[in-house]
């Protein structure tokens, strides 16, 4: 008996060290398990205790009372199916006449200490049907992409969200974003792993640096073009609104609304176009934002104005010409100057990394999100990568990209370098690649300036 007594406690030791240091092979091995008999036994009473049930069916009522049985019990939500997942559960809930899916989501807070989970999140299916994803364990402590994504053209898995899902940055459906966050935040990280989505992909990458390049320049062999101070930035955009009237000329001249052709081969944006016709699409991104715009004579006032008007003529109508902004910054607010504002609305996309006060999380959501301002300001410190991420429907969500070394996210580029297109309009800008390039020494050029 002191044997199964001793393997007994072994064994709960073991499964208790696994759950503390490993939580995602304890909820594949033991949790799912334990978390599926769970919600089954407790489901009627949960939802009864949260208030998500509703009176029995009056003809039920009164089939009891002439048949002199007990009155039947308030219904429940109805759960359609249950699936077990690599993070947690998806229950599908059928709700009863009269319930609201803002009542489970109002409830979801109770529900997730109800069934013991780490974390409760709720969306509508259609109407009547409700999703509930349960994550078993904290998922964005640390971060382990699916195996298996659905990236699409345009369309680049680049973070987890805390439901467990995959965050995708999708072009097609959000053109142009924004991203903030304060210094080691992890905007760096997360912009990384967007180059690195999007380096095998049909696609022309131009980057803006103006911190000479030090962010930008180690994966240059994937950029089509590339600018390390604003002077270069201003050629790149003015290069980039020509392209564009040239793109609109062209689908223009391939319109085909002649009244023999159907109405939905009308073509309005670069998708619309045959492949042998279609320009390849272009990802513009600003590292940061603040050095485009700032300026301390008339002559850098004169390029500052040249440059966000670009800008904002490339947010509001590079869209149907396959031009996208993808614009990251540690503030962006009106005390850049004039045209910011104009050109923070036209990007739909925001995400929020920690920020040193509210006023920078307010120039991402407090237009578009009230709710995320509170969740952005409470990101700790230690957990650089963490992010709030909205967009202009006011949804938004607590996101974490993997860490992606610049080692590893030059080599994706490298290994992908054929894939680069070469834009005659952006042919001057294009990063001049060494072999071997000298290292500087500063204590050699602090003492020749000396």
């Amino acid at each position: 008996m002191t044997v199964y007594a001793v393997a007994l406690v072994l064994a709960a030791a073991a499964v208790g060290l696994l759950r503390w240091r490993r939580p995602a092979w304890y909820w594949l091995t033991f949790g799912v398990t334990l978390a599926v008999v769970r919600v089954l036994v407790r489901y009627r009473s949960v939802m009864d205790a949260c208030g998500l049930t509703v009176p029995a069916a009056r003809w039920r009522l009164a089939l009891a009372r002439a048949t002199n049985r007990p009155i039947p019990e308030p219904c429940s939500p109805r759960i359609l199916r249950m699936r077990p997942t690599r993070t947690g559960l998806v229950l599908r809930l059928k709700l009863r006449p009269g319930q609201d899916a803002f009542d489970v989501a109002a409830a979801s807070d109770r529900l997730r200490h109800s069934f013991s989970m780490y974390g409760v999140a709720s969306r509508e299916v259609r109407s009547g049907v409700i999703e509930l994803r349960m994550t078993g364990y904290d998922v964005l402590k640390r971060v382990q992409m699916p195996a298996e994504t659905d990236p699409r053209p345009m369309r680049v898995p680049v973070a987890l969200r805390q439901d467990g899902s995959v965050h995708y940055r999708d072009y097609r459906a959000i053109p142009h974003a924004l991203t903030l966050g304060a210094t080691e935040s992890g905007k760096s990280v997360y912009q990384r792993n967007l180059v690195a989505g999007l380096a095998p992909m049909d696609v022309a990458l131009v980057g803006i640096d103006c911190k000479q390049g030090v962010e930008l320049y180690p994966l240059a062999r994937r950029f089509s073009a590339l600018a390390d101070d604003a002077d270069t930035a201003a050629e790149v955009l003015d290069a980039l609104v020509s392209r564009m009237e040239g793109v609109y000329q062209l689908i223009r001249s391939q319109q085909r609304i002649t009244a023999d052709v159907p109405d939905a081969e009308i073509a309005a944006d670069i998708w619309d176009l045959p492949d042998d016709l279609r320009p390849v699409p272009v990802v513009v991104l600003v590292d940061e934002v603040a050095e485009l715009a700032l300026y301390a004579s008339k002559d850098e006032e004169k390029r500052r104005d040249r440059i966000i008007t670009a800008l904002v003529r490339l947010a509001q109508l590079g869209r149907a010409a396959g031009i996208y902004l993808e614009i990251c910054g540690q503030r962006f607010g009106s005390e850049l100057g004039k045209g910011i504002t104009m050109l923070r609305a036209q990007l739909t996309g925001r995400t929020a990394h920690r920020v040193n006060d509210e006023t920078s999380a307010n120039m991402a959501f407090g237009d578009i999100a009230p709710d995320a301002v509170l969740a952005a300001i409470q990101i700790p410190a230690e957990m650089r990568g963490l992010a709030i991420a909205g967009d202009s429907s006011g949804g938004w969500h607590r996101i974490r990209a993997p860490h992606t070394s610049l080692r590893q996210a030059v080599n994706i580029c490298n290994r992908y370098a054929d894939r680069t297109p070469v834009l005659p309009e952006l042919a001057a800008c294009r990063p001049v690649l060494s072999a071997s390039a000298a290292p500087v020494s500063l204590a050699k050029a602090s003492s020749a300036t000396a």
